[in-house]
């Protein structure tokens, strides 16, 4: 994007901001909106295919439904006949879909023996009109842009205060421990707080001058919101840098909170949730009567229990920056990753596939979006996301809503994930094939990246290196592969500010570990590490 596309961007969002900052929704138009979306579930997904991919001839999706032969007519009947997710799952079976580094632009299209190149930007909604731009997940992708529309935002507002309302946080006294752009999620929250008037009390951010230096459009981005929202009477926060070793500042902010205020509300990642209870732990502050609204990554057992010694109670969330929030925790969950699947805003379907270079698969989610606002079109676009998708009554409100279907063991079969951040592998894979190698000696097969748990419920990363490789300085391995992301792209450099400071990635002087099927990959995933294990044992 040059210098005058970033000037028209901010322009029309400076624009729509005014109107933005007007609008109120109320719990009750919430749950109208809601139920009209779920009643119109098809037609609304018949008009965005209608729009945004035949009407619209640059559409990367066109190809691949004329090799499908596949007309709007078609689509139209096939959901008439056979309904929303079958029709994509035939779709799915003639090839009309998109696998994840196709939708991030790393890889062409390819199909029956055709090839498509395909950019990340292609699948841009192009009917957005106020947006600002922001990088995905915060830290996901090789520099992949997301626009973020406010008609977005407000349509994802109504599932967030529903889903509040279930947990009976909507109201709560509110802090806030997230980034800022381009990193979304602080202004993300900033800005629904508005629609339904509990704007965020306090803002701390991770990033901070010291390990990250935004753009100058980010910042200017960043303080015309802020300074918007106040010209309007909205006591917006500025955001505080707050490093991770600095958590026990939320915990006090909490603590006190809880004194004046009674019940209050956290929104962060999973692991900063985490440190901020260690904190309280370790300056002890009982933090009952505190709930964290978390995401980021999985709630695994041993973080959850770290989260809750405190007294505090948590929400686990689920979103992915191109579609939006996806899921919300159930209030009679069966275990600290079920989440109610907002079907009224996205259609999801699994299929089967094969992970690169392990022998084991995976039931990969499909996602097709629903609503004219999402950022990108989405149709049958695999996430690197797996799970479970089950039905069952569960008594929570949210069911009474229309929300029946449950998602759960969520978890990416090719990302690493750490501190609320994710990084596609596909960044890493250079460094340690590459310029490890070249710097510190071996070959590519004598380094490898290991995603583990430590005994506190961190993700590490743990750098295996051959013990043949002669290292001097093992600080100066961890330092090189630092310095490489923060060359590698934005999202990149992203990550490695706050691993840098979560001390994230550790040296192991050990072989690195190969499949049964005598492969060797540059990374191992915990979850898949574990899978491979047990089908390793199954087999012997």
């Amino acid at each position: 994007m040059n210098v005058f596309d970033d000037l028209k961007m901010y322009v029309r969002f400076a624009w729509g901001l005014k109107s933005f900052l007007r609008l109120r929704i109320s719990l009750e138009e919430a749950k109208g909106i809601v139920k009209k979306r779920l009643e119109e579930r098809e037609s609304n997904f018949l008009r965005l295919v209608r729009r945004g991919i035949f009407g619209y001839p640059k559409s990367p999706y066109l190809p691949l439904l004329k090799l499908a032969q596949c007309e709007m007519g078609d689509i139209e009947n096939m959901v008439k006949e056979g309904g929303l997710e079958n029709t994509l799952r035939s779709l799915r079976e003639a090839g009309v879909f998109v696998t994840f580094e196709e939708f991030k632009g790393r890889e062409p299209i390819v199909r029956s023996g055709q090839v498509f190149p395909v950019e990340a930007r292609n699948f841009d909604n192009p009917y957005l009109r106020h947006y600002y731009e922001a990088t995905s997940s915060g830290t996901t992708g090789a520099g992949t842009r997301v626009t973020v529309d406010l008609d977005h935002l407000a349509a994802l507002t109504p599932n967030i205060m529903l889903s509040n309302d279930a947990h009976g946080i909507l109201y709560l006294p509110t802090c806030l421990w997230f980034g800022t752009l381009p990193d979304s999620t602080g202004i993300d929250n900033l800005l629904r707080g508005v629609l339904f008037e509990n704007i965020p009390c306090k803002w701390f951010s991770p990033i901070t001058k010291k390990n990250y230096k935004p753009a100058l459009k980010n910042q200017i981005a960043k303080y015309y919101t802020i300074l918007m929202g106040r010209l309007f009477g909205l006591p917006f926060p500025w955001p505080k840098p707050l490093t991770l070793d600095q958590a026990a500042q939320v915990a006090h902010w909490a603590k006190n909170t809880l004194m004046s205020r009674g019940p209050c509300l956290i929104r962060t990642h999973v692991s900063m949730a985490v440190r901020i209870c260690l904190a309280a732990q370790q300056e002890g502050i009982d933090l009952t009567g505190l709930a964290f609204v978390i995401g980021g990554e999985p709630p695994t057992p041993a973080k959850v229990q770290e989260i809750t010694r405190t007294g505090a109670r948590f929400v686990t969330s689920y979103w992915f920056s191109e579609a939006g929030i996806v899921g919300f925790g159930c209030t009679h969950s069966v275990d600290s990753n079920d989440l109610h699947f907002f079907k009224d805003r996205l259609a999801l379907i699994q299929h089967p596939i094969q992970v690169p270079g392990f022998e084991i698969k995976v039931n990969a989610f499909y996602y097709t979006s629903l609503l004219p606002s999402t950022p990108k079109i989405i149709l049958n676009v695999e996430n690197d996301d797996y799970g479970e998708i089950e039905t069952r009554s569960c008594g929570c409100p949210m069911e009474e809503y229309g929300f029946s279907e449950h998602l759960r063991h969520v978890r990416s079969f090719r990302k690493l994930t750490g501190e609320g951040v994710t990084l596609v592998g596909s960044e890493i894979i250079k460094i340690l094939e590459e310029v490890l190698p070249a710097r510190f000696g071996g070959s590519p097969l004598d380094y490898q990246l290991v995603e583990e748990e430590d005994e506190q419920g961190f993700t590490r990363l743990s750098l295996l290196v051959h013990p043949k490789v002669k290292i001097g300085n093992e600080a100066e391995v961890i330092q090189t592969v630092l310095e490489e992301l923060g060359r590698s792209s934005v999202s990149a450099d992203l990550a490695r500010s706050i691993w840098e400071q979560a001390n994230t990635f550790r040296i192991k002087r050990m072989s690195p570990i190969w499949t049964r099927g005598g492969k060797l990959m540059p990374l191992r995933l915990m979850e898949r590490a574990l899978n491979q294990e047990k089908n390793d044992k199954m087999n012997t």
